[in-house]
C-alpha cells in the first residue's frame, strides 16, 4: 500500500502542475482513498481509525501554529518557519532522536532530502553568513569536480572521488537554491520540462525535412535545437 500511495501522490502532483483541475480532483480522491483504506486496515488490527488520524492532526496543527490559532503575532514567513521547527523539536523530544537531522524520513528522494537536510543543519546556526558565501564554495566545489574529472580522464581510475565531488556540487547548489528562496525540486523539474518540450519541438522540426535525427550532424543537430528554442520562447 505505501508503494501505491507514493505512485498516487506523484500522478497527484502531475496534476497540479497541469493546472488540470478535473485530474486533481481526480487524484486527490485517489490519495484520499489511500489514506481510508490504510487507516481502515490498521482499525481493523485493533490500532487506530480515520477519525483517530483526523483529531491527532488537527492537534498537531494547532500545536504548531500558535499564530493562527492563540493570540500570539508573527510577522514573517521565516519567523513562522523558526517557529514551527522549535514546536516540533520539541514534540520530538520524547522519541529520543540523538540528531536533529534524526526526524527527517530516509525514503525521501535525495534532492528533497538533501534540502530539508541543510534547512535543519541552518536552524541551528550551522549556515553562512550570506549568499556570496554559499557561491565561493560553490566556485570551490565546482573546481574541486573538474580537478577530479581531469585525473579521471589521466588515469580511468578515480571513479568513487569523481562521484564524490559531483555529489558535494550538488548539495551545494541545494543550499545556494534555499538561500535563493528556491526550492530546487521545483527548478530541476521545470528544467526538466523546458528541455522535454524543446527536444520534443526539435524532432517535429527534423521530421518535417523527412531525416532522422540519428542521421543529423553535431551542427546540423545544433542548429534545429537552436530554431526550437526560438519557438519556444516566442
Amino acid at each position: 500500500m505505501a508503494i501505491y500511495l507514493v505512485e498516487e501522490i506523484y500522478e497527484l502532483i502531475d496534476a497540479i502542475e497541469s493546472e488540470n483541475t478535473t485530474d486533481i480532483c481526480e487524484e486527490l480522491g485517489d490519495v484520499l482513498f489511500h489514506v481510508f483504506f490504510i487507516s481502515t486496515i490498521f482499525r481493523e488490527m485493533g490500532h487506530f481509525d480515520i477519525k483517530d488520524v483526523v483529531r491527532k492532526n488537527m492537534e498537531k496543527m494547532i500545536l504548531r501554529h500558535p499564530h493562527v490559532f492563540d493570540n500570539i503575532k508573527i510577522d514573517s514567513p521565516d519567523e513562522v518557519r523558526k517557529q514551527w521547527q522549535q514546536l516540533k523539536a520539541i514534540e520530538k523530544k520524547h522519541e529520543n532522536k540523538e540528531s536533529t537531522l534524526d526526524m527527517l524520513p530516509q525514503r525521501l528522494p535525495a534532492l528533497m532530502r538533501a534540502y530539508k537536510i541543510s534547512e535543519k543543519a541552518a536552524g541551528t546556526s550551522f549556515d553562512w553568513n550570506d549568499i556570496s558565501g554559499v557561491i565561493q564554495k560553490v566556485e570551490e566545489e565546482w573546481s574541486e569536480l573538474k580537478c577530479a574529472i581531469s585525473e579521471k580522464n589521466g588515469t580511468g581510475n578515480n571513479q568513487d572521488n569523481l562521484i564524490l565531488e559531483f555529489g558535494d556540487l550538488l548539495f551545494v547548489l541545494v543550499n545556494l537554491a534555499r538561500f535563493s528562496n528556491i526550492h530546487p525540486e521545483t527548478a530541476l523539474s521545470g528544467a526538466i520540462k523546458k528541455f522535454e518540450r524543446r527536444f520534443k519541438q526539435m524532432e517535429k522540426i527534423i521530421l518535417k525535412t523527412g531525416k532522422n535525427i540519428k542521421s543529423l550532424s553535431a551542427g546540423e543537430m545544433d542548429m534545429v535545437w537552436e530554431e526550437a528554442i526560438k519557438m519556444d520562447v516566442s
